[in-house]
């Protein structure tokens, strides 16, 4: 059995004060964890919950995005080796909203995966449909376009990705995918990943869609669906430990 993976990703939220108290709270409530459990923290605050972090093995560090160059003139980025620098585990790729906002493409987003492999971090590739990609039938097509263009770029070491399905239409809208939704949708990766390598079953694909701790256990019951990319959920110590115990 794949072991699961809890990701928080804490956006463009935080403050010095209000992060030392919550991951003081997590390292507080975690124990001995039965999944692997990371925070993905604006690139301020990295230096700051690194310390936080400094001296024990039960939560993870890591970065919102990476740049896909390595060094140089690119004012703003930050870099794949400036992340190792901090102790960085993970870091997010191709989020929903770097793709809307930001205008990352498919390209962009593999060879951002392959900044973060080169440098020995792990990325969590996220893929997913908007809302009327899904109306229109086309919600496997376009994960498996988005997940197609990372294993051409990264498809010598795929197996040492995260993948996290994330539907943008239940992205801090509250709606979530049912159960039996997210798992159609993860089992079309899985197969993807297969036909990608015969490894592929360790590769584990995480559910991001407003999972919470009401909702955790159930998406976490089904078969394809080895974790949580958690968003706002992921603010509120409590909230996220009772979604870690979930998996």
């Amino acid at each position: 059995m794949i072991r699961k993976l809890i990701a928080g990703n804490w956006k463009m939220n935080g403050s010095l004060e209000a992060n030392e108290v919550l991951v003081r709270a997590i390292l507080a409530g975690v124990g001995t964890p039965g999944c692997d459990i990371a925070v993905c923290v604006p690139a301020p605050y990295l230096a700051q919950v690194a310390g936080l972090l400094k001296g024990q093995q039960s939560v993870a560090l890591g970065a919102q995005d990476i740049s896909r160059h390595a060094q140089g003139a690119y004012t703003g980025e930050v870099s794949g080796s400036m992340l190792r620098d901090f102790g960085t585990r993970y870091a997010l790729v191709g989020h929903s909203e770097r793709r809307q906002y930001h205008g990352e493409t498919d390209e962009a987003v593999a060879l951002k995966a392959k900044a973060a492999l080169d440098v020995g971090i792990t990325p969590i590739v996220c893929v997913g449909e908007t809302l009327s990609e899904r109306e229109a039938g086309q919600t496997d097509d376009v994960v498996r376009r988005q997940l197609a263009a990372v294993i051409h770029e990264n498809g010598h070491c795929i197996t040492e990705i995260v993948v996290a399905y994330e539907p943008v239409w239940a992205i801090g809208t509250g709606k979530t995918a049912t159960p039996a939704q997210a798992q159609q949708v993860h089992a079309v990766l899985r197969s993807q990943l297969h036909a990608a390598s015969t490894a592929a079953a360790g590769i584990r694909i995480l559910y991001g869609g407003s999972m919470n701790a009401a909702n955790a256990a159930e998406l976490l019951a089904q078969p394809d669906i080895d974790g949580g990319l958690i968003g706002g959920a992921s603010l509120k110590a409590p909230d996220f430990l009772t979604i870690a115990s979930a998996a």
